[in-house]
Parts: C-alpha cells; structure tokens; sequence
C-alpha cells in the first residue's frame, strides 16, 4: 500500500502540514496527478452512478419503514402522504447536493462541505460521529433486513431465532467489506446487477397492486385517514422513516473524484435516480395496501413476504430472495461511498494516516473499508433494529441539514465560485429547515435515542482538541494515531 500525500490546507494564508486546521484548497483547480502516484481512479460512469444511487436508497426501507411510517401516523392516507413528502423533500436535498457536487470537486460528501463551509471543528464532528454512530448503525439497520429475508423461506411455519439472523448477517457484512477491499469495477458491476434486482423486486410488487387495483380492491383505502390521529410525538419518528428509506441520494457525492464529467453526470445521475425512486415507493405503498390492512401491516415483520404470500403462492418464496439482494446491494453501495470519507479525512488529518492508504495494485482504500468491521459487528450484536434507526436518524439528519446550509452561506461567502448546475434559494432554505426541525421535534418525541446521539455527537469536540489540536502529544500516542 501507497500512503497518498497529504492536501494541503491554508488557513489566514498560513501554510499547514500534517494538520487540518484551516479550509480545503480552491475546488476550482485540479493537481495534476504525479508520475507513478498511486489514486483512485475514475471508473464511475453515469450508469454506475445512477446504480449507486438506486441501488443504496431501494434497500431495507422500502420492506421495513411501511410499518414505522403507518405506527406512528396511524392511518393509510397519512401514510401514503408522509410517503409522497418525503420523496419531495429528498429530491430537494438531492438537488441542493447536486449543486455541492458540481461546484466542490472533491470526494467526502457531507464531511467536504462542512470542511469547505464551516471549518475543521464541524467537519471533524461530522466524520467522528459517521464513523462511530451513524455509518455502523446503518449499515447494522440494512444488514439485519439483509438476514431476516434471507433466511425467511427456510422458516416460513415457524419464527426466525434472532441469533441465527445476526449470524448470516455478519457473513453478509464481511462479504460486503472483502468485495469492497478487493476491486473497484468488481464492486460497481455487482451494484449494477443488485439494482436490476432491486428494481424486480419493485415490480414483483408493484404490478400485483395494480391487477388488485383494476380488480376493484380498495377496501383498505375507504376513509384512508381516518383511525389514530397523528400525534406531535409520532410525525417527526414517522418522517425518520420515511425519510431513513430515502436515504442514499447523497452516496454519489462521495465519491465525486472518481466519477467520470461529474459535473453533468452528477445532477444527471441524482435527478433520473430520485424520479424513479419516489414513484417506485409510493406505488409499493400503494400495492401492499391493496391486499394487507392497517392492522395486518402492523403485525407483520415482512411486509414484501406476507403481500407476496397472499397474491402469488409457491412464487412468494422468490420475494424475500430479491429482497435479500436489494438489502446487499445497499450494504455494498454505502460501504463503498462512505469508505471514501474516511479516506478524504485522513487525507486532511483528520483521521489516522493509515486510512487514506490505498492498495497498489488494487487502487481501492483497504485500511478506510476494513476499519468499519468491528464497530458494525459491535452494532450488529447490541441494538435492535427500530432504536437503531432513530439512534442515527438524529445524527445523520443534523448534518445534512448543516450541509445545506452551508450551501445557503457559500453562496453569500463565494459568490464567484462557478456553479454549472444552481437550485433555486429557496429549496435548500426549505429543506434544511426541515432537516433542523425534524431534529429538534425528535429531543422531545424520543429523547431516549435522540440523546443518545446527541451526547455522542458532542464527544466530537474534546476529541477534536485531544487529537486535532493539541501537538504536545507524547511519542507513544503520536505513533498510535500514524502522526
């Protein structure tokens, strides 16, 4: 392996090595690559990008959130609506993320837009808790749906033993991370063939609804909202769902340096990606109420099976199948994204130096994959699935909608910065208010779970002082951290 040289960072016109205490370098220019310098290279094309995209967000949200999105609004129509929202207010991130892509050239995401917007402190924050919280969590999330599915035609008369599912979820997880380790154009292939699956799997669903539709079946949507009122409590866990089974519009800006003209397959990749989406889910949504009630919804905890169970017979056994690789799929594409923000912020000095190595032959950032291991296993074997995913939704969601703003506050900081592709203000404004009040709403409906994240997100700044700042550190603990 091949330790890439460190960027740069300039803060008040000051040079800086081996620390990140200042800003990224102008996004404008491009370094020229250095002879025999080992990089990633640019193998994402549009249709691997639109690949990451569809093939991240079609995941377990889809056979998993229906049931947290119905809890906690309490009837069908406020369902579908919560549905229908979210896909608007993710196509607006999406977009707001496309003009970030398209103006800040470089890999990371979300940790490279604070970097750019904010500063080091915020950024550090941000990667400190992906890397302890938010990525594991999620990964845990979509690797347990991963496991339930896969196991579920060999116990479809009898209940799946929790231990047997963390099992094969932890063969999945490690499958995931050696393929990740192993070959870039291996790993993008495979994420081309899992969204066709994934998007199979959409259909298998969605073109029995529609049968049920024309069939008059629509009992399940008489007086669609009436039931449980929707509660102050319930809206902001229920728009988490909602919005945790949208999640993956961002993946693609993370992996900026590696798509190839990103700024026209970028928004190009987001746009195609998030259209065909939203109308997917709000179809599926649709179709799994034109045959399961409410009440059945509820009790359920495989949603796709049970639909399937109930309209195709012996083929209901191909559903969790295809579910199953939707999950991997998932799994692969935000392994693959968010391993490139550990690497950005080690390449900043944010993160051990070892992390932003990558293999010589392989071109893949081994070190930046693999440390991800241990803590989703930690996950995988300590928290259930629904707490896992408001654990996360907290810390994911408030950075996002930093993100965004930060978009707002570039825009008056930079103005001169070229913009090929600009959303109109007042979407990124809409959408980080959101992000920011969905924030706040969940201290006071989960405070539990929420303070969890919240707490955690804030051991961020000492560590930040502990290993960022302070440079009278003793040679045994520079040594540890790669210095």
């Amino acid at each position: 392996m091949y330790r890439k040289a460190a960027v740069t960072t300039i803060s008040n016109g000051s040079y800086l090595q081996g620390q990140a205490n200042g800003r990224l370098p102008s996004m404008d220019s491009e370094q020229p690559a250095q002879e025999g310098r080992v990089v990633l290279k640019k193998k994402v094309t549009l249709l691997r990008g639109i690949s990451i995209i569809i093939g991240t967000i079609i995941g377990a949200g889809i056979f998993i959130s229906p049931k947290g999105i119905l809890k906690n609004t309490g009837s069908v129509g406020m369902s579908l609506t919560v549905w229908t929202v979210c896909g608007i207010l993710s196509l607006f991130g999406a977009l707001c993320y496309a003009e970030l892509g398209t103006c800040i050239k470089k890999s990371g995401g979300h940790y490279t837009y604070i970097l750019e917007a904010f500063g080091p402190l915020p950024a550090f924050v941000r990667v400190w808790v992906e890397l302890l919280i938010i990525r594991p969590a999620a990964t845990a999330v979509i690797s347990l749906a991963f496991g339930r599915y896969i196991l579920e035609p060999f116990f479809m008369q009898c209940e799946i033993p929790e231990l047997a599912i963390k099992l094969i979820t932890a063969v999945g997880i490690t499958l995931v991370m050696v393929l990740n380790s192993t070959s870039v154009s291996w790993s993008a292939r495979i994420q081309i063939f899992l969204t066709f699956c994934k998007l199979v799997a959409i259909l298998i669903i969605i073109v029995p609804g529609v049968i049920q539709l024309i069939k008059g079946e629509t009992q399940h949507f008489k007086n669609a909202f009436a039931g449980n009122d929707a509660s102050v409590m319930g809206l902001p866990l229920a728009f988490y769902s909602g919005m945790y089974a949208y999640s993956g519009w961002f993946y693609l800006n993370f992996v900026t340096e590696e798509v190839e003209n990103p700024e026209k397959n970028i928004p190009l990749a987001i746009c195609i990606s998030m259209i065909i989406v939203t109308v997917g889910y709000v179809l599926t949504n649709v179709a799994y109420f034109t045959t399961i009630s409410a009440g059945e919804l509820l009790l359920s905890k495989a949603v796709a099976v049970t639909f399937a169970e109930r309209l195709m017979g012996n083929f209901s056994l191909a559903v969790p199948v295809f579910v199953a690789l939707s999950c991997f799929g998932s799994m692969n594409g935000g392994i693959f994204a968010v391993s490139r923000m550990f690497f950005v912020a080690s390449r900043e000095g944010h993160l051990p130096e070892i992390l932003s190595m990558i293999h010589v032959r392989k071109h893949t950032p081994l070190p930046a994959v693999i440390v991800l291991h241990p803590l989703t296993m930690i996950m995988l074997f300590t928290g259930d699935l629904y707490s896992l995913l408001n654990f996360l939704s907290f810390a994911r969601w408030l950075f996002i909608g930093l993100v965004v703003a930060g978009l707002i506050y570039l825009r008056y900081k930079r103005p001169d910065m070229p913009r090929p592709f600009k959303v109109p203000l007042f979407i990124p404004a809409l959408f980080s208010f959101t992000c920011l009040f969905m924030v706040a709403l969940s201290l006071y409906s989960d405070p539990v779970n929420t303070g969890i994240g919240f707490a955690i997100t804030l051991t961020g700044v000492p560590a930040y002082y502990l290993f960022i700042v302070w440079d009278k550190k003793p040679k045994w603990f520079r040594n540890l951290l790669g210095k």
